[in-house]
């Protein structure tokens, strides 16, 4: 089978880049541990809130923590991943790729897809 090759020689630009879903997954984790130490460092009252009238408990008070200081954590994060994926857009280096490609031409008689029958 005849075959026809063929090279061909780039220039590529490469650099690294953060992984930003662990700068959000670790804002986020942050944000929840924040959350968990302002709920225990301060001991709340038993009585009901003036304002809802209501008493929570800490397990309660844990979760509106870390549903507010989660959100926070996650974007704060993501601002960190963008200002070190601005950064790293400075540290770029040119590299030379080369691609070959081979094409092999099918034997006259056959349909290209193996021996002939």
């Amino acid at each position: 089978m005849p075959e026809h090759s063929q090279d061909h020689i780039e220039t590529a630009r490469v650099r690294r880049a953060p992984k930003i879903s662990v700068f959000l997954i670790l804002g986020a984790l942050l944000g929840v541990v924040v959350a968990m130490i302002l709920t225990f460092a301060f001991n709340g009252t038993a009585e009901a809130s003036p304002n809802t009238g209501v008493e929570y408990s800490q397990a309660q008070v844990f979760g509106f923590l870390a549903l507010i200081c989660g959100t926070i954590g996650l974007a704060l994060g993501a601002v960190v991943a963008l200002i070190f994926d601005r950064r790293s857009r400075r540290h770029t280096h040119d590299i030379t790729v080369g691609h070959a490609s081979v094409h092999v031409d099918p034997e006259p008689g056959t349909n290209g897809h193996g021996s002939a029958h």
